[in-house]
């Protein structure tokens, strides 16, 4: 079962309108590494800081726009 904060990050995704691929690259993720960890089939470390940090990089950037 995903952590709660995998959900969050996918309903702030669509609040701000950032794909699963913009995301990725900002970590330097694949996109299907990302969905894997979104839905709770990987759990690598710190990846609750590292998506969260690359979420709010992109929301600043959305803002600027």
């Amino acid at each position: 079962m995903p952590a709660q904060w995998t959900a969050d990050v996918v309903g702030e995704m669509h609040l701000h309108k950032i794909t699963a691929i913009q995301l990725a690259e900002k970590i330097g993720w694949h996109p299907k590494y990302l969905s894997a960890v979104l839905n709770g089939k990987r759990e690598p470390r710190h990846a609750e800081a590292i998506v969260k940090s690359a979420m709010q990089e992109l929301t600043a950037e959305k803002e600027k726009e």
